[in-house]
């Protein structure tokens, strides 16, 4: 296996008496895009900024690198890459000068793979700052970050404000990022960009991890959603072990399935004819407002 490039061990932050991160686990290894999901206070960019250095934890351990996030932040800083998802810059700078500025703290400057990323995505650099949208401020700080040579990238909703065809390029770029062997922690709202590139996810909810695994090991604590058309009604569906949320009436119905009762369902609607059966793997959105307890269901 590889390395860790990032670990934090119970980790907690408190602001007075309020209490932003109680007792954050996480481990993020080279190679792997790691995806942390919740809600606007949930708590991830409060870890992003311990994990930078810019806050120190309450209690508890945050690692980079093997070293201490906030006694270390110098030196693990000459090696980590960061994109905010509201991108602040110098007015009176052109985007290439501010691209340039953050690739030479690095010590290191690939000028074709600068100007590949400009084209990728469509950022003209000679623009000065204070008259990029939103869009294109964030490019500035994606095509920094990804012409730097780092070894783990954090990145707090970086696609805020890009339209969808530039989300496909930083997908593109940032499974170019993972096929090197760097860490990738990716802090992001928009669930299809998390099921696209990410190995392992981690929901956080009100400070504290609420679950943590690769989609598949999550889905499977997930409901399957079903369609089924029989000969003949399906009586008494609402009873059988592991249905939730029946729609419809007669011999079209739709319902959610706990996946471990899949078998037992489906040999109890055989009985009633099937014309068509439909089901579909709960997407991380589903799994994300199951834990929020947004969508009403159990």
């Amino acid at each position: 296996m590889s390395g860790l490039s990032l670990e934090t061990e119970k980790m907690s932050k408190r602001f007075g008496k309020f209490t932003a991160l109680n007792g954050i686990d996480l481990k993020v290894n080279e190679g792997e895009v790691f995806g942390y999901i919740g809600p606007n206070g949930a708590g991830k960019t409060t870890t992003i900024r311990v994990l930078l250095g810019i806050l120190q934890a309450s209690e508890g351990r945050a690692k980079v690198f093997g070293m201490d996030a906030w006694k270390d932040a110098v030196e693990i800083h000459k090696r980590i890459a960061y994109v905010p998802g509201d991108v602040n810059l110098w007015p009176n700078l052109t985007g290439g000068e501010v691209i340039d500025l953050f690739v030479s703290l690095r010590g290191k400057h690939d000028k074709l793979r600068r100007e590949k990323l400009l084209e990728m995505f469509d950022l003209d650099p000679s623009k000065k700052c204070r008259t990029y949208s939103k869009g294109n401020r964030q490019k500035v700080a994606l095509v920094a970050a990804l012409a730097s040579y780092a070894d783990l990238y954090i990145l707090d909703e970086p696609t805020s404000g890009l339209d969808p065809l530039m989300e496909q390029v930083f997908q593109g770029c940032i499974l170019e990022l993972k096929q090197d062997g760097k860490g990738i922690f990716l802090s992001s709202h928009i669930m299809s960009e998390v099921e696209k590139l990410c190995d392992r996810i981690a929901i956080i909810r009100e400070g504290m991890i609420v679950e943590t695994g690769t989609l598949k090991e999550m889905r499977h604590l997930t409901r399957v959603t079903m369609s089924i058309e029989t000969e003949n009604p399906a009586d008494n569906l609402a009873q059988v072990k592991g249905v939730h949320g029946i729609i419809g009436e007669g011999c079209e119905l739709s319902f959610q399935v706990d996946s471990d009762e899949i078998g037992g369902v489906i040999s109890y609607i055989s009985k009633y004819g099937v014309r068509k059966l439909e089901s579909a793997p709960p997407t991380l959105e589903d799994l994300f407002m199951r834990h929020y307890n947004m969508s009403g269901g159990e």
